[in-house]
């Protein structure tokens, strides 16, 4: 039986897994950074011992996180070697100079500065301590910026030559880098960043307010939260909608699988949920708003849309997967900017930070974040199936000549490794956040307990996932 398994896509899964595990992590240490970075420019400005206390605490949240992304990142480089030795083998050329530049430019920056962030209190001056926290900030918008270069060139790739064998050279860097969806998804994936931060945070005091613990840390954390929530989610739907006409022009049959339109159609409806069949090239149950995906895409309402059959069968990607995800992340994205409303609401009657079901609101939308990065993440690269490259490369021809059976074993040990040590992070993070915001020195701050609130309280009190 194992000998039958297929290893291009236990191959996929075992990326897919991996890919899911890290993408959490610069997704909230690139907001992380920057929020840390704003609290402590607050702290210097008003002297506010309470900026420093936040501070404290969520720099130790950032070093674990920071520290679990790069154990995970690690895993992804091994992973193009042993499952994926031919598309590396392929396209080295230019993606291995990227991520070299990203090692370089970035995370020797971040790793050295991280240091002087946790340690650098009262033996480097406070200016120097706020520089250090500026450039780990700065480090991670770096990162992404080569991350997202890399990961844009295999949507939308330009600036090479085809040689021998197959082997894809560099002939115009600057092409390379700044290929034509790089600077939306650039931008989209880094406010996806931030929102995820924003609602971490955000959920973590309300929680606190919930419970009538760190009330003054908590009532900072919420308020700074939510003026993400009022300004950037918002935004982010105005950024969504420049990346998807982006995509429309370069990658149409992605676009057609989101919208899962079939046949190629002027004033073609919107369909809000059904249930695409693929064998059978049509849309089941599915609950349509006429004209509106033109109007979305093409911002006519007679715009004309192509339809998934202007592709052959082949060259289609899995429509249920994209139609899905893309509904996931828009739908927490639009409860998002409703989170925003709330707060603007709640500000002007003066109950943002005592209305119980906001707060219990706030906490269970903790997670929406990394959910809704996933969901995004899940669009960007089962879209462009079934090329890894798109338009020049296959998936099914960038696989290693590795059995079904090994890639089975090595998923296998993957999951049991992951669930044990980012499990323990977790649970570290978790203790972090039940002690709080405490004051350097004193035992857990001024709810008036000497003992920190157990994580198993902190978990039953948000319904376990929502922390």
């Amino acid at each position: 039986m194992l000998e039958s398994l297929d290893p291009v896509l236990l191959a996929r899964i075992q990326f897919a897994f991996t890919v899911s595990f890290h993408i959490m992590f610069p997704a909230f240490t690139i907001g992380l950074a920057s929020w840390l970075a704003v609290v402590e420019w607050r702290w210097l400005k008003t002297g506010n011992d309470i900026y420093q206390e936040i501070y404290r605490m969520w720099v130790k949240i950032f070093a674990v996180t920071f520290g679990m992304g790069v154990v995970s990142g690690v895993v992804l480089s091994f992973q193009f070697g042993t499952n994926w030795s031919v598309f590396s083998d392929r396209i080295g050329s230019i993606v291995g100079p990227l991520l070299g530049f990203e090692v370089l430019t970035a995370f020797f920056l971040e790793a050295s500065f991280l240091g002087v962030m946790l340690f650098g209190w009262n033996r480097v001056s406070r200016k120097m301590h706020f520089a250090s926290t500026l450039i780990v900030a700065g480090g991670t918008l770096v990162s992404a910026f080569w991350i997202l270069s890399v990961n844009s060139w295999m949507q939308t790739p330009q600036g090479f030559r085809l040689g021998e064998y197959g082997l894809l050279y560099p002939s115009q860097w600057l092409q390379i880098i700044f290929n034509p969806s790089f600077p939306y998804r650039f931008m989209h994936m880094v406010t996806a960043a931030y929102l995820t931060t924003a609602f971490v945070v955000g959920g973590i005091g309300a929680y606190y307010l919930w419970r009538k613990l760190h009330v003054s840390h908590a009532r900072v954390m919420l308020g700074m939260a939510m003026i993400m929530a009022v300004f950037v989610a918002p935004f982010q739907l105005i950024l969504g909608d420049l990346h998807g006409l982006n995509t429309l022009k370069h990658q149409p049959a992605k676009v057609a699988a989101i919208e899962s339109i079939w046949e190629t159609e002027r004033g073609a409806a919107l369909k809000l949920f059904g249930w695409p069949d693929q064998e059978g090239e049509t849309t089941l149950y599915a609950i349509e708003i006429p004209k509106l995906s033109s109007l979305i895409l093409t911002h006519d309402l007679n715009g004309e849309v192509k339809g998934l059959k202007e592709w052959p069968k082949d060259e289609r990607p899995p429509v249920a997967w994209v139609f899905w995800s893309f509904r996931i992340m828009v739908g927490l994205g639009l409860l998002m900017i409703l989170t925003g409303v709330f707060a603007v609401v709640l500000f002007f009657r003066k109950r943002l930070f005592d209305t119980r079901w906001f707060q219990f609101w706030c906490m269970a939308l903790t997670p929406a974040g990394f959910m809704a990065v996933i969901a995004g993440w899940c669009v960007t690269e089962i879209g462009r199936q079934p090329y890894v490259v798109q338009g020049v490369i296959r998936t099914a021809e960038s696989v290693s000549p590795v059995a079904g059976q090994h890639i089975a074993l090595s998923l296998l040990a993957f999951i049991v490794t992951y669930l044990f040590v980012f499990g323990a992070g977790s649970y570290y993070i978790l203790r972090l956040i039940a002690k709080g915001p405490t004051p350097e020195g004193e035992a857990y701050g001024d709810h008036g307990v000497d003992e920190p609130p157990l994580v198993t309280d902190l978990v039953s009190e948000t319904g376990g996932e929502d922390v």
